[in-house]
């Protein structure tokens, strides 16, 4: 082969592993041409989504270039998803379904929302979550999560691959090997995983092995230290996790995507062009990128980083070429899978808010208190969102809880706003609700300090408030609570007919 035509033929490899993400609601020419050359994926986010119309005239466009592209979205339903940005998630999210433990329930929305992603052109989803969430106090999991208990993670961890792929979507259990158990936001710098090899073979493998025998061909690794099996180098960088554990270990034979490469795990250290290298070398098969780093240039830097690593020795070719081929054979099956799912495409059925009603739980004070037959003052307590969920989705019960009862209001507070002094919550919460009810909704609030205070000084001043948590539950001195397990608009909507409906009390 002459020196241009592998050049070429490296160029194309290079081009197919990896997985970018782009700006905009059209297909930009660059990726046009880019799959035109070989780009096999593409994945999808908030920032391209208008409608599940526009975004299946957007998949088609990218098809025409190659029928059996991989379309890929981060879409987990509840408070991360990508296809209802604008208007918030109609399901509830893994912890609301591990909550009602109902495995058929799972499966039913998982082949909901895979139903609408492949009415939009999607073949693979980065879902589900197949991390227990260990730690409480973890930044990144927490309702992301069906739970803390690994057996009840692994039987929803099956139900939701099954019900996703029953409809023609691809699923990708995530994050290999477990990012329940840590205390660091992996978007900002490297968590660590300290536990020897018997807790994470109880704690953290089962929901992998229990999704390799569900027949899942995709697996996403998480940007985490794991001592235990590596001490040098995060799981998607580690020849002796992707292959020795995942491979070897677990019998994974699909798909190794990785986290999104650009996050500051990785990139902190070895860079994004050197990360990518490095994940290929280890045995991730596509890398995904484009959460921020979302332009041509990025794409073209981590190509040229590619090859260059092959020419000179420090990626074999072989390992570059073996990736490949597993993107094709996914792709294939993949579309293989989409084909399937064809006859579908009904969304709607409503089971989204079946779970999230279901998922309602409400300490006896709380019943005793409802259902509220004024207008009340509702005070929401919002924390910043962490990079995985992105920008802010409608979320919340003042929303809905104004549609039932009519006159009611509300104030959103920010911890910034609070600590700043720009906003007092006397002022903006106890004068407002003189002679109404008062209703706080709070988000993981026993992880913020400044919203727990919030919430211990409110429910001092009003002891008859109904304190509404819509992220993990945790201790307060409220009387009357409920929990709705996550902060989806759906959820939102079961916390505000909890409120109101007679007939549930």
């Amino acid at each position: 082969m002459s020196s241009s035509k592998h050049s070429s033929e490296l160029r194309r490899l290079a081009l197919s592993v990896l997985q970018p993400g782009f700006v905009g609601t059209e297909a930009p020419d660059w990726i046009l041409r880019d799959i035109g050359d070989g780009l096999a994926s593409v994945v999808l986010f908030s920032r391209n989504i208008v409608s599940t119309g526009q975004v299946a005239r957007l998949t088609a466009r990218l098809r025409a270039e190659n029928p059996d592209l991989i379309v890929a979205i981060d879409e987990e339903a509840g408070d991360v998803t990508r296809i209802e940005s604008a208007t918030g998630s109609s399901r509830p999210g893994n912890f609301a379904l591990g909550t009602v433990d109902d495995p058929a329930l799972t499966e039913a929305v998982a082949a909901d929302l895979g139903r609408q992603l492949r009415a939009a052109g999607v073949s693979l989803d980065y879902a589900p979550s197949a991390d227990v969430n260990s730690n409480p106090d973890n930044p990144i999991i927490g309702v992301r999560s069906f739970g803390s208990d690994p057996e009840l993670v692994s039987r929803h961890t099956t139900a939701w691959i099954r019900g996703l792929q029953s409809s023609g979507v691809a699923a990708c259990a995530k994050h290999f090997p477990g990012h329940g158990d840590v205390a660091v936001d992996s978007h900002h710098d490297l968590p660590a995983y300290p536990a020897g090899r018997d807790e994470i073979a109880a704690q953290a493998l089962p929901p992998f092995r229990a999704a390799v025998a569900a027949g899942v061909r995709a697996v996403m690794s998480g940007h985490l230290l794991v001592p235990a099996y590596d001490p040098d180098l995060p799981a998607t960088l580690s020849r002796r996790i992707l292959h020795g554990l995942l491979r070897d270990e677990l019998g994974f034979d699909g798909l190794v995507v990785s986290d999104a490469i650009e996050m500051g795990a990785v990139t902190r250290r070895y860079g994004i062009d050197g990360a990518t290298v490095k994940a290929v070398a280890a045995g991730v098969d596509a890398v995904c990128v484009g959460g921020e780093s979302a332009e041509e240039a990025t794409v073209a830097l981590l190509v040229k980083a590619l090859t260059a690593a092959v020419t000179g020795g420090e990626l074999a070719e072989e390992r570059l070429a073996e990736a490949a081929d597993r993107v094709r054979e996914f792709a294939r099956w993949s579309a293989g899978l989409r084909a399937a799912g064809a006859a579908q495409d009904a969304t709607g059925d409503g089971i989204g808010h079946v779970a999230a009603r279901r998922a309602v739980r409400l300490t006896g004070a709380a019943r005793a208190a409802l259902p509220l037959t004024a207008a009340p003052h509702v005070v929401e307590l919002a924390p910043v969102t962490n990079m995985a969920i992105g920008k802010e989705t409608p979320w919340g019960v003042a929303g809905p809880l104004a549609e039932r009862l009519p006159g009611t209001t509300s104030v959103r507070v920010r911890g910034q706003e609070l600590e700043e002094g720009t906003v007092a919550l006397e002022s903006c919460a106890l004068e407002p609700a003189v002679g109404r009810p008062l209703v706080i909704v709070a988000r993981d609030a026993a992880r913020h300090a400044w919203m727990s205070r919030a919430v211990t000084g409110l429910t001092a001043a009003r002891p008859d408030a109904i304190v509404v948590e819509m992220g993990l539950p945790g201790a307060t001195t409220a009387a009357a609570q409920i929990f709705t397990h996550g902060a989806s608009a759906a959820s939102g909507v079961a916390a505000a007919e909890v409120l109101t409906d007679t007939s549930a009390h």
